[in-house]
């Protein structure tokens, strides 16, 4: 029996399609029939720039076990990489803005004039 359940979440970020890199905006979930994988059912993700009208895809169909461990495992980079930016930003060499790691210019300029003195 098909579900079709489907749940759509807009995301900021870059995918790779056959003509080279684009921005990606939304992603659409979905647990239902392949089209490719040899599987009864799989999860699909599908990348896209809706803004853009869609013109080009990145497509995923993952076994319910494979996408469970990308979960976790996308979990457990995020936690660990999110701990490493914090450490390294209360040193003051790097603070977060936006989501992004930047140099801090002013902390870095005295960490460099400090190394010289």
């Amino acid at each position: 029996m098909c579900t079709y359940l489907t749940e759509k979440t807009e995301i900021f970020g870059s995918a790779k399609g056959p003509t080279g890199w684009f921005n990606v905006d939304t992603a659409t979930i979905y647990f239902d029939h392949p089209y490719h994988a040899p599987l009864d059912h799989s999860l699909n993700i599908d990348f896209v720039n809706e803004k853009d009208g869609s013109p080009v895809r990145v497509a995923v169909e993952l076994s319910a076990e494979s996408a469970r461990d990308l979960v976790a495992r996308i979990l457990s980079v995020l936690e660990s990489g999110e701990a490493a930016h914090l450490q390294i930003g209360s040193v003051g060499a790097v603070v977060e803005e936006g989501g992004h790691a930047i140099p801090n210019n002013a902390e870095t300029a005295d960490l460099a004039t400090s190394a010289t003195s």
